[in-house]
């Protein structure tokens, strides 16, 4: 089955894993730490909008002003952009950019998506409910491909019943989403104490606008860690590999990241067992010899990173993905790298 043709759908999730976990792992670390090095690093891009399935007149009033001023708020910064060379609005845009590059790409892929756009979730979908055609069923309908690079994966240890694509998607959500709860609220009491900057004549209260600009990008965070924990829940989430992208990596994956052995169960066999996998449903019941892999099997792990910048272009092209779309991966790479250095990169 041909992977290309199923990632141009409208609703998926493109898993690009960007560097693997620390074997053996730091014991010291608590589970759900952000910056933890015994969790792979994995870039997400979401595509969940339905498209014209979700009409502008179909949302509440709230939900279309929210919409207009996020228009108007981005159409303003990129006039700054367009600013003279030397004007205050320019040096104000490279120097909002620069705490862009700084921000965790986590959040800026979280923040980008839009639950009001994807498929409702309030409770397990009926066959009534749903809009699909006389030839899919209403979970086909909604089956949200989780695109992944097989190999990657297969040289971790198995994951237990769960795929694990699955696992770490869930990981992420379960540890971001706290974080996000309290960058809402910490921005939100932050922003009442930059009203003397109101005083100053000409330029706009930049200090505030920053702070409810940081709380407004915690909460669309927040809120799309538990849409997507939702979707999880539902089983809508469901791994699809895809050959092409794993061929991608081999391609562009640094020699010295390749992993010298696989554990028992190879990338084949795990890309087999998936279409029999979906969130909180397991695997076949595997037998006592493929669910212990050897350790002397598992590679060890330098840490480094599995995709460069020259590799972006060509996944855009893979998955016909927008030009737009290329900023944030860049930003993923080079904060993936300052971790693996010792730094946060935020």
């Amino acid at each position: 089955m041909s992977t290309v043709p199923k990632a141009i759908r409208t609703m998926r999730i493109i898993a690009l894993p960007l560097s693997r976990p620390k074997i053996p792992p730091d014991q010291g670390l608590k589970p759900h730490a952000i910056f933890n090095p015994n969790r792979m690093l994995i870039f997400y891009h979401f595509d969940l909008s339905q498209g014209s399935n979700v009409k502008l007149q179909d949302q509440s009033t709230i939900k279309r002003a929210v919409k207009w001023a996020s228009t108007k708020a981005a159409d303003l910064w990129a006039g700054f952009g367009k600013a003279p060379e030397g004007s205050w609005k320019l040096r104000t845009y490279e120097l909002g950019e620069r705490i862009v590059d700084r921000i965790d790409f986590e959040e800026l892929a979280l923040k980008g998506v839009d639950p009001s756009l994807g498929p409702a979730i309030t409770h397990a979908p009926k066959a009534n409910e749903v809009n699909f055609s006389e030839k899919q069923s209403a979970t086909e309908a909604l089956r949200i491909p989780l695109i992944y690079p097989p190999s990657i994966y297969a040289s971790l240890p198995p994951a237990d019943v769960l795929h694990p694509s699955i696992v770490h998607l869930r990981t992420l959500l379960t540890s971001r989403e706290p974080r996000h709860r309290r960058g809402f609220w910490m921005w939100m009491a932050i922003a009442p104490l930059t009203a003397p900057f109101m005083i100053v004549p000409v330029i706009p209260n930049l200090p505030f606008f920053f702070c409810v600009w940081r709380s407004w990008s915690h909460y669309r965070a927040y809120r799309t860690s538990q849409y997507l924990s939702s979707l999880l829940d539902e089983g809508l989430i469901v791994p699809e590999p895809s050959p092409a992208l794993d061929e991608l990596y081999a391609s562009y994956v640094p020699r010295m990241d390749l992993p010298t052995a696989l554990p028992p169960r190879s990338a084949a066999s795990l890309a087999a067992d998936t279409p029999n996998t979906n969130n909180g449903r397991p695997f076949d019941e595997p037998t006592a010899s493929s669910s212990q892999p050897d350790s002397s099997n598992v590679p060890k792990s330098s840490q480094g990173l599995l995709l460069t910048r020259k590799a972006i272009p060509d996944i855009l092209e893979l998955f016909g993905l927008p030009e737009s779309s290329a900023a944030d991966m860049y930003r993923a790479v080079e904060q993936v790298r300052g971790r693996l250095g010792g730094t946060s990169g935020r």
